[in-house]
């Protein structure tokens, strides 16, 4: 029988096109930041001393500073963000795994896709519109607020503010929890935090309040069972002022 051989360009094409593409480099830093250019593909971002820039529409996998924030433009793709004194801050459209912090606070712009957990200890979270959370979204001491966005899981504090604004939903729960151990010590002003349910929002579950609050539910969100708290009624685009 005749056998015909490829031409050596041939062969070298077929190898390469059956060859996994390389993987994306990793950029680790002790001390300085990190920049990646709008477009790049990257693997994993890590610096302990210095912050990370990442570009419109650049893919990397996880992102992780010690000392300084992360800041990332529009469509960008990737998987955990994570800083631990310094606030992340995203571009629209942005789709990432999971956003943590320990001192900062966490601000998406429009159209977020985030697979995982939204958390901050001692910061704010705001998530603007069309955004969608796959996981809870929680702090300890920062306010939360969210703009037509759904959370498929829990929006929980200890004694941070929560707005659940005009046409969110959350799937889960809206829970203030009381602070764990035995007393708790809170230096000059203290309050109880500010609940509000906006217009058109939608909470499937319940609204557990283990600590004083004020809640303001609107005329025309929808929520589960209330316990800890008697719901203020209000008809007007914002709550009343306390």
């Amino acid at each position: 029988m005749l056998r015909r051989a490829f031409p050596f360009p041939l062969f070298l094409c077929l190898a390469l096109a059956a060859t996994p593409a390389l993987a994306a480099e990793d950029i680790s830093r002790v001390n300085g930041g990190i920049e990646v250019d709008a477009g790049s593909q990257v693997g994993d971002l890590s610096t302990v001393n210095g912050g990370i820039r990442i570009g419109d529409g650049a893919v990397f996998s996880d992102a992780t500073t010690v000392n300084g924030g992360i800041r990332a433009g529009s469509r960008i793709q990737g998987g955990e963000l994570t800083t631990v004194n310094g606030a992340i801050r995203l571009g629209e459209q942005a789709q990432v795994e999971s956003l943590t912090t320990v001192n900062g606070g966490i601000e998406a712009a429009p159209g977020l896709r985030a697979s995982d957990d939204v958390d901050s200890v001692s910061g704010g979270i705001y998530i603007d519109r069309g955004g969608r959370v796959d996981g809870d979204v929680s702090t300890v001491s920062g306010g939360i607020g969210l703009v037509g966005t759904e959370v498929t899981g829990s929006v929980h504090t200890v004694s941070g503010d929560i707005t659940v604004g005009i046409g969110s939903h959350v799937r889960g729960d809206v829970r203030v929890r009381k602070p764990s151990g035995g007393s708790w010590i809170r230096f000059g002003t203290s309050r109880p935090p500010r609940i509000v349910i906006g217009p058109d929002a939608v909470v499937d579950g319940a609204l557990e309040f283990e600590r004083e609050v004020k809640l303001y539910v609107h005329e025309s969100a929808t929520t589960g069972p209330i316990s800890g708290a008697t719901a203020v009624p209000f008809s007007t685009p914002r709550a009343p002022r306390d």
